[in-house]
């Protein structure tokens, strides 16, 4: 019989997984068991994280104890600071220096029996390496990290040297508890096929972070803004967004190859945003963006009607890490920085599979070649 081939393994079913569940048409996403609408804007960063690696929430002793952990692991590696400001020097992209640099965060950890301190590790020292990076191409020095902080709250101090509000926090946490997981997207499932060859778990996340730099994956939360910013004025929306339809140009922000009806990370991350103006926020840019949105969806049906081209994470993506105050560069490390608790659990239950992941290939090229003397 002839094989079949699945280009992109698509409808190839590769492993079992306990950590989330994405059901396109129904628009839900479960992580490790919880609804995404239940879990994003209630769990801290870190209750994410030991939910994904331990498959329940920690109590309060467990949750002090991983909060220190954390802490104790956020100064980086003498090397990994010389090599981010040899990066910096040469004017790299933000993913550009943590794809670089992220190999280095497993030196120097002492030996350890405990499996979890290099997953510990990597999880600590990512946002530091984003926003020292940040800094240094901005020719501002590294800010040391605040042990009494949390992850999201650290995260946005070291960026800015600013102390966070209380909804710029809740904002930026209910945005990485909500990119934490998502199935079998294309750098989680290159994290697992890395690991299942054995090898150390840094391989496999600098393996992840590669894919994720791509635009096809993580690369569209930036131009989803530009585009908003791009249009300005809320009367120029329809406007700005039948000529880019019209000159066949895709959306940003719209449309997903899983979800055919809204993306539920959109409505979360948009609660989010309306939480953050309420508190404060930018309303202007807000409303902009709710403008621009209602008359991409309106266009968008008008011109390709029964594609269900509706709202994605990368839209409200954009909005919110604007909102608390980052850069576009900044979106697509940002993602990294809350899905690398994801590809660590991935990470773990493709050892515990002990099974390397290997399909076929069809070959399809010439026979018989001899070598011309």
């Amino acid at each position: 019989m002839t094989p079949t081939i699945h280009p992109g393994l698509e409808d190839i079913v590769a492993a079992s997984t306990r950590l989330s569940s994405v059901d396109g048409l129904a628009g839900e996403l479960i992580i490790a068991g919880f609804a995404l609408e239940e879990l994003a804007g209630n769990a801290t960063a870190e209750e994410t994280l030991f939910l994904l690696w331990h498959d329940r929430l920690p109590d309060a002793a467990e949750l002090a104890d991983f909060c220190g952990r954390l802490a104790a692991q956020r100064t980086l590696p003498s090397v990994t600071l010389d090599l981010l400001r040899a990066t910096a020097a040469a004017k790299a992209p933000v993913m550009d220096a943590l794809r670089t640099t992220a190999g280095t965060l497993s030196l120097w950890l002492p030996p350890s029996d405990d499996p979890w301190a290099e997953a510990i590790a990597l999880t600590a020292r990512f946002p530091v390496i984003v926003a020292a990076y940040w800094r240094l191409l901005h020719g501002e020095e590294p800010i040391a990290p605040d042990p009494v902080m949390g992850h999201a709250a650290n995260y946005l101090y070291m960026l800015s040297g600013n102390q966070p509000t209380k909804a710029q926090v809740r904002g930026l946490e209910t945005y990485l508890n909500t990119v934490s997981d998502h199935g079998f997207n294309i750098s989680t499932f290159a994290a697992r096929v890395i690991i299942a060859s054995g090898t150390d778990l840094t391989s496999a996340i600098v393996g992840a972070v590669g894919a994720l730099k791509g635009p096809l994956h993580g690369g569209a939360p930036g131009p989803a803004l530009e585009t908003v910013f791009e249009i300005g004025r809320v009367e120029r929306a329809e406007e700005v967004l039948r000529a880019k339809i019209e000159r066949g140009e895709r959306l940003m922000g719209f449309g997903h190859r899983v979800y055919k009806v809204r993306d539920p990370r959109a409505d979360v991350l948009s609660a989010a945003a309306e939480r953050l103006i309420e508190a404060g926020g930018d309303r202007t840019v807000y409303d902009l963006a709710r403008s621009v949105e209602e008359t991409a969806l309106r266009l968008l049906e008008e011109y390709k009607p029964g594609r269900n081209l509706k709202t994605n994470v990368e839209f409200y993506t954009a909005l919110l890490l604007h909102l608390v105050g980052m850069e576009t560069e900044l979106f697509t490390p940002t993602f990294a920085i809350g899905r690398i608790g994801g590809w660590i659990a991935h990470c773990f239950e493709q050892r515990e599979a002990k099974r390397i992941i290997r399909p076929q290939s069809i070959y399809h090229g010439p026979r018989g070649r001899q070598w011309q003397r």
